[in-house]
């Protein structure tokens, strides 16, 4: 008979968003809650979010949140009964698992044997293949020589799919083209496996072309009980980690889903699975599906399945992980309505989705609404920094039907407002209304095929914005006299007066703002509280009232506009029409920041380590050339030659770490003859 027992006081073993989010069910149960931190996290929300905290250690998250002694004594010291992983990090570690046992405390998911079973994709495709679930024709054997794993490419046939055989998320995965860059590929590969699992060993499988990515929430517990809380469509994805989610899988054969849903069931009874699991297959266009792997914990979007069912995945997982038996059978779950999440990041798309580190100086996500939820572990304020996942939060919409869904998708992501650093909201409202994304044509290959589609293009209001950007700056410098005369001994004396009469003046002034990498140049005056932008011939009469919360009020030619403003230092992010448009004084950058465009620095486009260095002084190399891999935010990113020319200085080493702007090395263009 299973041993039941009571949770009092749950350690979440995790940070951001997810931690936050298992709090909230914790508390609505009557679970005591303890959050950990490392140093960098002494502020974060996922710390405010619990009912106590303990530190863990340095911001390393080697040194901190990967330390399973660390969070066993944090659990002893605090009292806790069990411990939840959450995602990522330890999640899928049976160490952890197998050191809360001997410490006589809980684990929230599955037992050791289950984890160790698909820890390894290897061992996970032959245990499926036994139990008849479909898998992807390739390689999962244990010889990993070279000559082992071209034989088996070349038999398997390109493209094939490198993959890391000990963890997932995108981690040591290479699509290869031809026998030429297998090579190239399977060092690739093995090298960012190892850094991010410390296991290079690789499987190989074939490459379909145009697949979808779906994916099965399975439950089970001690009593015997199995069930599926039906499918997840991942396809929308970006260097081979999801971007958007959405439940049900859009235009999915009902044959296909349960067949889909079958096997997933037999993929979690053939290792006598507990607990939250997540069976991903890969379909083929013709409906064909073939098992990936299984994910032995709470997936980033089990909001979507929680939307359409109407169940708290994570109190399922408290049920369990105590002892009792699911809190529904088959024939009682039901699906309801359609839903979609996307994943806002701190990125560049824009630069080849750069991750990006920084202030967040504004954050606000769309007002409470029906069908919207978001899941996030940052505030305004705060900072994403270098040590960890650059995700900023979970947006989340649900409706009566998918075309529901995704008009509240729209419209929450027009209203989400990010200031401060880069991030891929734009985009993401790009996907939700493409054309394509909108009929259900989704596939892995979704934002390749669309890249052009996707690309940020001009706005069609692109000389009303800047203007409304620079009326921002200029009023708020106005305000900022006004304000400064007041609290001076005479706020009547004419040198208070803000309206724009200067002695010996030119009546007409220039400013120069820059957004991205487009110079923009405003010719303007101020006469009696109105800013007159010369536009060509015409002009164009702009009236704003600036408010302390960052709505600007603005008439346009007598045209009533309302957008929101978030100031930086000589910087301004301004709202408009669902896009955030960023732009930056020109006199505010520093002089030598252009003077080093083409001053022959290679510069860091990020902080990180340096995990490889493939030149030395005096090479010669093509534009293009690799010459560096820089490892920041769990992902490598490939340094390339800008011209054809030589390396005249390398600054620094395998190992090293670099800040943002570094000079990693000096290099000297050929002069064309």
């Amino acid at each position: 008979m299973t041993e039941m027992r009571t949770i009092r006081t749950l350690l979440i073993a995790n940070r951001g968003e997810i931690a936050c989010r298992i709090a909230r069910t914790a508390r609505s149960l009557g679970i005591r809650t303890v959050a950990v931190y490392s140093e960098a996290d002494a502020a974060a929300l996922h710390v405010a979010a619990a009912d106590t905290a303990c530190p863990i250690g340095p911001a390393s998250a080697a040194e901190s949140y990967l330390r399973i002694d660390r969070l066993i004594e944090a659990a002893k010291a605090t009292g806790a009964d069990a411990i939840h992983p959450g995602y990522g990090f330890l999640s899928e570690n049976p160490e952890l698992a197998r050191a809360c046992s001997a410490a006589g405390i809980l684990f929230i998911g599955p037992d050791v044997p289950a984890i160790e079973a698909m820890g390894s994709k290897a061992a996970a495709k032959d245990i499926m293949a036994k139990a008849g679930v479909p898998l992807v024709p390739g390689y999962h054997g244990a010889d990993q020589s070279m000559d082992t794993l071209e034989k088996a490419a070349a038999g398997i046939g390109f493209p094939v799919l490198l993959k890391a055989s000990a963890g997932g998320g995108g981690k040591g995965m290479r699509v290869v083209e031809s026998a030429d860059t297998l090579a190239d590929g399977i060092a690739a590969a093995k090298r960012e496996a190892a850094a991010a699992f410390g296991d290079d060993r690789l499987l190989i499988e074939k490459y379909l072309t145009r697949p979808r990515h779906v994916e099965v929430q399975v439950f089970a517990d001690r009593h015997g009980n199995a069930v599926h809380l039906f499918e997840r469509d991942c396809s929308v994805q970006r260097r081979h980690q999801k971007v958007v989610e959405e439940a049900p899988a859009p235009g999915l054969d009902e044959t296909v889903r349960s067949a889909m849903a079958k096997a997933a069931i037999d993929a979690a009874k053939a290792i006598d699975y507990v607990g939250a699991g997540t069976v991903e297959f890969i379909m083929d266009e013709d409906g064909a599906f073939y098992f990936m792997e299984m994910n032995t914990r709470l997936q980033v979007e089990h909001p979507v399945t929680e939307a359409i069912t109407g169940e708290d995945l994570v109190a399922w997982q408290i049920r369990v992980a105590e002892g009792g038996t699911l809190p529904l059978t088959q024939d009682r779950i039901s699906a309801s309505g359609h839903a979609l999440e996307v994943r806002i990041y701190a990125e560049d798309p824009e630069r080849e989705f750069l991750p990006q580190t920084g202030r967040l100086g504004r954050l606000a996500f769309p007002e409470q609404m029906d069908g919207v939820r978001v899941d996030t572990g940052v505030a305004e304020g705060d900072s994403v920094s270098v040590h960890y996942d650059p995700m900023i939060a979970k947006l989340i919409t649900q409706g009566r039907d998918r075309a529901e869904a995704l008009r509240r998708m729209s419209r929450a992501l027009a209203e989400t407002r990010i200031a401060g650093l880069a991030n891929n909201v734009p985009y993401l409202k790009r996907i939700v209304e493409h054309p394509a994304f909108i009929a259900g044509g989704v596939d892995t290959r979704f934002i390749e095929t669309y890249r052009d589609d996707l690309a940020a293009t001009a706005t069609r209001d692109a000389e009303t914005v800047p203007m409304l950007a620079a009326a921002a700056i200029l009023e708020a410098e106005r305000l900022d006299v006004l304000r400064q005369a007041r609290l001076g001994g005479d706020p009547y004396s004419p040198w208070a007066m803000a309206y724009g009469w200067r002695l010996n003046d030119s009546p007409l002034h220039g400013l120069t703002l820059l957004h991205g990498a487009d110079e923009v140049l405003l010719r303007y005056r101020l006469a009696a509280g109105i800013y007159v932008f010369e536009q060509g011939e015409s002009q164009v009469r702009i009236t704003v009232d600036l408010h302390e919360d960052g709505r600007l009020e603005a008439r346009i030619d007598g045209i009533a506009v309302r957008v929101e403003v978030a100031f930086e230092v000589e910087a301004v992010t301004v709202f408009y029409d669902g896009t955030a448009h960023r732009y930056v004084l020109k006199t505010a950058l520093a002089s030598g920041a252009e003077a080093g465009e083409d001053s022959g620095h290679v510069t860091a486009p990020m902080p990180g380590k340096l995990i490889a260095v493939h030149v030395a002084d005096g090479a010669d190399v093509a534009k293009g050339d690799p010459l560096m891999v820089l490892e920041a935010m769990k992902m490598e990113h490939v340094i390339r030659a800008p011209d054809n020319g030589i390396v005249t200085a390398v600054h620094f080493a395998p190992g090293d770490q670099v800040e943002e702007g570094a000079d990693l090395l000096l290099f000297e263009a050929h002069v064309a003859d």
